[in-house]
């Protein structure tokens, strides 16, 4: 059981005007992992919260692709008299304590490293860290930096 599980469960009522359960769903997900994972946000199949998603908080119009391994207390949010929210695309790769903050666009197969500030669009296969981030690799394979969500699956015999 994690965050995601509750956010799903939430999100399908909130898509079919289901009422009360997608409130239900976000106070569990507050109460059982102290995350705010609000079921309007698009998070695509395959994607994990590391630790359950322990502290993570993910902005209510966020988009989140497919395989993204999100670590703890990571958060993905807007920014102070900044319109728009993050996009991060397929099989990125997010450590713990990590922030990816206003309309920025990281790319697929990137990777942000622990406690980075994401204040710019961050390219496909870049590996980005710092405060505020900076390019420290390109053209890198977000499986050398820690295990995708579907490498996770793959090990433990589903696909």
């Amino acid at each position: 059981m994690d965050g995601l599980l509750f956010y799903r469960i939430g999100n399908w009522c909130h898509r079919h005007h289901v009422p009360l359960v997608p409130l239900a769903m976000k106070a569990c997900t507050r109460l059982f992992f102290c995350a705010h994972v609000p079921c309007e946000a698009t998070i695509g199949k395959g994607t994990m919260l590391g630790y359950s998603g322990l502290g993570s908080v993910v902005h209510q119009r966020a988009v989140i692709g497919r395989n993204v391994m999100i670590g703890s207390h990571v958060t993905i949010g807007g920014r102070s008299h900044l319109e728009g929210v993050p996009v991060i695309e397929d099989d990125v790769f997010i450590g713990a304590g990590a922030c990816v903050l206003g309309p920025v666009r990281v790319g697929h197969g990137a990777v942000i490293g622990a406690n980075a500030v994401v204040i710019e669009d961050v390219a496909a296969r870049d590996v980005v860290a710092g405060v505020p981030a900076r390019v420290i690799r390109s053209d890198a394979d977000s499986r050398e930096y820690g295990d995708l969500p579907d490498t996770i699956r793959a090990r433990k015999g589903r696909s």
